[in-house]
């Protein structure tokens, strides 16, 4: 069976930072794709940043220059560094992991169960 687990959201100030950190367990495949989505209320989830398995990465316009994904293959970890936080990155992250890159769109097979981020002004 696998399961996605994140972890590290929290609540911090405009301008403050966290680091997301998403564990695969019961993964087969020594190499996969991860990636991270989030979900405002009253909003659609959206892709936030991607990492496939040849390490190419693909972020959302609005996280460019502040976030940062990165996996460990030997772990079948991979964390997301928010730098930089703005209001409007409130919401709930998700982490998952597949071994198909669906890009930005929300069609991967595995997700967490989301860890909440608020981001006061």
């Amino acid at each position: 069976v696998i399961k996605v687990l994140e972890s590290g959201g929290g609540s911090v100030q405009a301008g403050g930072f966290l680091r997301l950190l998403c564990v695969v367990s019961g993964y087969k495949y020594r190499t996969y794709m991860a990636g991270w989505f989030r979900q405002a209320p009253g909003k659609e989830r959206e892709g936030v940043a991607i990492l496939d398995s040849d390490g190419r990465i693909t972020y959302r316009d609005s996280v460019k220059g502040r976030f940062t994904i990165s996996k460990d293959n030997a772990k079948f970890n991979n964390y997301l560094k928010m730098n930089d936080l703005k209001s409007e990155d409130t919401g709930v992250y998700y982490c998952v992991a597949d071994v198909v890159d669906y890009g930005l769109a929300p069609d991967y097979a595995y997700w967490g169960q989301g860890t909440q981020v608020t981001v006061s002004s």
